[in-house]
């Protein structure tokens, strides 16, 4: 892992670490709350079976004398987590056309590849070749090997980070697939950390949501994102004052809570991660049937003249309040 000089540390907005301590202390205090009824978990988590889907891709062959980014200026060099200068990453960069399309079809492809190849999978942070070979991850997973991908062609990349509100359509196919997931969004109002990454080409930053395939996008009836459009509006929207743009994750200072956060994940929420994984495979394959019965182009041209993002609505939560078992 890349460390970081001191002198290049990043301006987090206060409002962003605010609402990611309340993150943290609600998630707290719904695992003590509820220590209890993770014991029944343990009943139903051995009927709850998350299996990783397969690649979609194959990891291009490295060549020897490949061409690869080795400036160390901020926005190109490697940073914890987004290390591109590896034999599989600087493949794959060759491979979309690195040093040979101009830096914005570069970027659009990279995007291109990012954002229909690797499937959401929520699991602890791990660094951008992990990524690549595994083929899933959390929407930073997927943020992280685009920046990487446009670094290592010497195009400057960084995170944009927010604390988003969910759209209806996103609370009901994510959130609401499992108890515990619903009783911490609930307890904030919002989801603690979503973001886009920004490629700064011709000039200016152009924002890429890597995050959500085509197929999630069509199981809940929004537009397929292009290149330079942002999520914000679409199926998210943002916490007033809590947007940064950061060279780096690790900038955030959420580095002594990661540990308690990988037990958290590894352990208690075991069940609730496979719950939530396997909801999204579920989105991917009626996404799939969409698309194959309409079309991708037809069905994101039907989706933009019809689609209105609806913010979660106090009913909603009221609805669905804390948590629920079998036998409760």
């Amino acid at each position: 892992m890349v460390e970081l000089p001191d002198d290049m540390a990043e301006v987090i907005p206060k409002r962003l670490k605010l609402v990611m301590l309340k993150g943290f202390i609600a998630l707290g205090w719904v695992l003590i709350t509820n220590i209890g009824k993770f014991k029944k978990m343990g009943e139903l988590n051995s009927n709850v079976k998350y299996v990783r889907p397969p690649r979609r891709y194959e990891i291009p062959e490295y060549k020897p004398g490949m061409r690869v980014c080795e400036s160390n200026e901020k926005y190109l060099r490697p940073t914890p987590y987004c290390n591109y200068r590896v034999p599989e990453i600087i493949a794959l960069a060759h491979k979309l056309g690195a040093f040979q399309k101009s830096d914005y079809e570069y970027a659009k492809s990279a995007f291109e590849f990012v954002k229909r190849n690797i499937i959401l999978e929520f699991l602890p942070t791990d660094d951008v070749v992990d990524t690549l070979r595994r083929g899933t991850g959390t929407c930073i997973h997927k943020i992280s090997l685009f920046i990487a991908l446009c670094r290592a062609a010497g195009i400057k990349a960084r995170y944009k980070i927010y604390a988003p509100i969910a759209t209806e359509a996103w609370y009901d196919h994510l959130i609401g697939a499992d108890p515990l997931a619903q009783q911490w969004y609930n307890a904030m109002g919002y989801f603690l950390l979503h973001g886009e990454g920004e490629a700064y080409v011709d000039g200016k930053w152009v924002v890429a949501d890597v995050g959500p395939t085509p197929e999630r996008q069509a199981a809940q009836g929004i537009p397929i994102s292009r290149f330079g459009e942002d999520s914000i509006g679409m199926w998210f929207y943002a916490v007033p004052g809590t947007i940064a743009r950061i060279e780096s994750m690790d900038k955030l200072g959420t580095g002594l809570l990661r540990p308690l956060l990988k037990a958290a994940m590894g352990k208690l929420a075991k069940g609730s991660l496979a719950r939530i994984n396997l909801s999204v495979l579920k989105q991917v394959e009626e996404g799939r049937k969409i698309l194959k019965e309409t079309g991708e182009e037809e069905y994101d041209k039907k989706a933009r003249e019809r689609f209105k993002p609806v913010m979660l609505k106090p009913e909603l939560l009221e609805r669905k309040p804390g948590l629920k078992f079998k036998g409760e």
